[in-house]
């Protein structure tokens, strides 16, 4: 499965209304898990087995979390059992289309 989230925590934003520091906490949780991951703008996605991904994802929230009142969590799955290797392998697919049409 693949899964994209966000997270973030409400009522500690900094001075300038960043909440970056508890976003990289998140992020450095994704990334030391060792599954296959990557971070854009607005999400985070991660690849691998049910349990562990929404370990990483519960382990993550805690850590954007911490010492915040309260967190919001936006998550979006594509649950597709015998699939592996598509975070990259969706969007290959979808830039050769687009090369063709060149």
């Amino acid at each position: 499965m693949i899964v994209a989230f966000s997270v973030s925590p409400t009522g500690t934003a900094g001075e300038d209304g960043s909440v970056s520091d508890a976003v990289a906490a998140a992020v450095r949780v994704v990334r030391e898990s060792g599954l296959p991951n990557r971070t854009t703008s607005m999400f985070t996605e991660i690849e691998g087995e049910w349990d562990e991904v929404m370990d990483i994802v519960r382990r993550a929230t805690e850590a954007a979390g911490a010492g915040a009142p309260r967190v919001s969590l936006v998550l979006k799955a594509d649950i597709r059992p015998g699939h592996v290797g598509e975070l990259d392998g969706k969007v290959r697919r979808v830039e050769r289309l687009l090369a063709d049409e060149d």
